[in-house]
């Protein structure tokens, strides 16, 4: 019978992470400071940086789990998590769009009929769960969960995300470390982790580009400040696509 981690285990390779390991912000930096210097549109360099930026926080936590010897027991097609609510500022949900918009046609025609049939389906219970405060309702999250609504990316056929590579900081960094059925018995399970404070390192770095494309006059679809501060559920932003 496989062993899984105990919670106190969990929370003790959590505290040795948090005590012992450093990030590495010069990853973050090398992918901004590449993309300034590249010579192409303001479009693909914004693209660009951002699905590399999202890249090194999977790469950093992947180091951090190596750090404790912690290996993740999520799995292909356990999509227990999809269905929290997800918080995105409009610059990242302007990007994600941007680029799904640059994906394949068949990709992107999938993903767009898909979201049509989504909305359709569970418009009703979206603009209810949507009422939500997330500003000022503790519950929130509790509340979003419990209306068992999925996330607008993930293939429910299959439990897997339509657009996995550019899924956001909240999905990305939500792991679990013990016996997967604690996802499956507990809406908001106890043992999972949440490696949401790299979103940090890569805000931070993402902000500082946008500055530096804003002080040359050009941020392309952002606008920017404006869009940075702008936070709203990630199924109202994908409304429009």
């Amino acid at each position: 019978m496989k062993q899984f981690l105990s919670l106190e285990e969990i929370q003790a390779k959590c505290e040795q992470i948090q005590d012992n390991y450093e990030i590495d912000e010069d990853k973050f930096y090398q992918i901004i400071e590449k993309w300034a210097e590249r010579d192409s549109s303001v479009e693909e360099k914004i693209v660009s940086s951002f699905r590399e930026l999202l890249a090194v926080v999977s790469t950093e936590m992947t180091n951090m789990e190596a750090s404790v010897q912690m290996d993740a027991t999520c799995r292909q097609g356990c999509a227990f998590c999809c269905y929290f609510p997800i918080i995105v500022s409009e610059m990242e949900a302007k990007i994600m769009k941007k680029a799904i918009e640059n994906f394949p046609e068949e990709r992107r025609i999938a993903i767009q009929d898909h979201l049509s049939n989504y909305y359709q389906k569970h418009g009703d219970r979206v603009e209810e769960i949507t009422s939500l405060d997330f500003n000022e309702d503790n519950d929130f999250k509790l509340k979003y969960r419990r209306s068992l609504v999925p996330c607008p990316l993930l293939n429910p056929q299959t439990n897997q995300c339509m657009a996995y590579e550019i899924r956001p900081i909240p999905c990305r960094t939500y792991v679990n470390y013990t016996d997967p059925t604690v996802c499956e018995e507990n809406l908001m399970p106890k043992e999972t982790v949440s490696f949401e404070f790299l979103y940090e390192q890569y805000m931070g770095v993402l902000n500082e580009f946008m500055q530096y494309l804003y002080e040359a006059e050009d941020t392309a679809f952002i606008t920017y400040p404006d869009d940075m501060y702008a936070n709203d559920y990630l199924v109202n932003w994908l409304k429009v696509l």
